[in-house]
This record gives C-alpha cells, sequence and structure tokens, in this order.
C-alpha cells in the first residue's frame, strides 16, 4: 500500500473514532444535520400539498383508490401510507407488499415489470398512483409511473437525489427532496404523506378510533 493511501486510512479511522467517542461534541454534528430537513417546509411544498389532498378529496368523492408502491424503505412508507389515508382520511387505498405478489411477478415479468403489471391489473379507471423513490431512478417505479400514464391514471411521485430523475418528470405532482441523504428523504416522504392525510382530515390532533 503506497504511504499516501495509508495516511487516508488512518484519517478516515480517526474521524470515525472521533465520531463514536463518548466524548464528541455533537452540537454542530446535530445542527448540520437538522438543517438537512429545511427544505421539507419551503413555502414551494405548500401547492403540491394542496393538489394532493384535492386529488384525494376527488378519489374520496368518486370512490377510486389510492395505489402506493416503492422499493425497501420507500416500500414501508407505502404500507403506512396506505394504512393511514384508508382508516384516517377514509380514502381507499392499497399497496403491493405481498409477498406472493411481488415474487410471483418479479419471476414472470421480471422485477423491472412486477410494479407495473401490479399496476395494469389492481388500478381501475380514475385511480392514483403514488410512487415512492430516493432515486427517482430505479427501473421498476420508473416504469410503473409509465404504465400508469399510459392508462390514463394520475401519478403522484416522491423522490430525492437530483430533481432531473426520471421519476420526478413523470409526476402529475411532484414532491422532491433535494438531498442524498437516505434517512432524511425518507423521513421526509413520510412527514408529508401524513400532513395531507391530517389535511384530508381537517386538524393535527383526533381521535384514530373513529
Amino acid at each position: 500500500m503506497k504511504l499516501a493511501n495509508y495516511l487516508v486510512l488512518c484519517r478516515q479511522a480517526s474521524e470515525r473514532l472521533s465520531i463514536t467517542g463518548v466524548a464528541m461534541n455533537w452540537n454542530n454534528w446535530l445542527d448540520d444535520y437538522f438543517g438537512r430537513f429545511s427544505p421539507a417546509f419551503d413555502e414551494k411544498v405548500r401547492p403540491s400539498l394542496e393538489a394532493f389532498h384535492d386529488l384525494a378529496c376527488q378519489l374520496r368523492q368518486n370512490g377510486r383508490k389510492l395505489i402506493f408502491a416503492g422499493n425497501g424503505a420507500s416500500a414501508s412508507i407505502s404500507s403506512h401510507g396506505a394504512v393511514d389515508f384508508s382508516k384516517q382520511a377514509k380514502v381507499r387505498a392499497i399497496d403491493f407488499n405481498e409477498p406472493n405478489l411481488i415474487t410471483a411477478f418479479s419471476n414472470d415479468y421480471g422485477f423491472e415489470n412486477w410494479i407495473a403489471r401490479a399496476t395494469q391489473i389492481y388500478a381501475d379507471l380514475g385511480d392514483a398512483l403514488v410512487l415512492i423513490s430516493v432515486s427517482g431512478a430505479s427501473p421498476n417505479v420508473v416504469r410503473a409511473a409509465e404504465t400508469a400514464k399510459h392508462m390514463g391514471l394520475q401519478v403522484v411521485t416522491f423522490t430525492g437525489k437530483a430533481e432531473s430523475n426520471p421519476l420526478h418528470q413523470l409526476g402529475d405532482i411532484r414532491f422532491h427532496m433535494p438531498s442524498n441523504a437516505y434517512n432524511v428523504v425518507e423521513a421526509v416522504h413520510m412527514l408529508w404523506l401524513t400532513t395531507v392525510v391530517d389535511m384530508l382530515v381537517g386538524q393535527a390532533e383526533y381521535s384514530v378510533t373513529n
């Protein structure tokens, strides 16, 4: 190993130790970390929140549904969103997180096509598809958006990283968190989704058993 490379590794190890050491002052690190969430509260997000609220109201009135999908943590956010929209906001919603569905459709149609094929089967005219992806570039999510638009469905997108990502470009209602930090983007996606739920309910505090 070259001396320069060795010194870089030593410095990186030292930095890791300083981060995990018990004596570290976390104030600056946390100030920077929490500052990364500030775009979530920018006023330019509000038109998208209002548009999603209005779309959900329309779906509720017309007896149509939201369909949520994503990969990994975005799949978990999809499940949370589907439950809260159905239970709290009274907007029928489903997600595609059934293992048999995922494995069967991926096996038969390819992983890049399984969400699109599920959308073709489960979506009815007048439904809307909500797609969540930090990168906005996952082929199965992008193809699902393309399929939904071909079917005449409204597409709501939640993305991060570069605003030029393909999923963001395909959205009719678009949410974008300009960050490369996965946990930050995913937390903000959840925040925005639950904000719309509470907008539909009309208040922030309410009984969850009604």
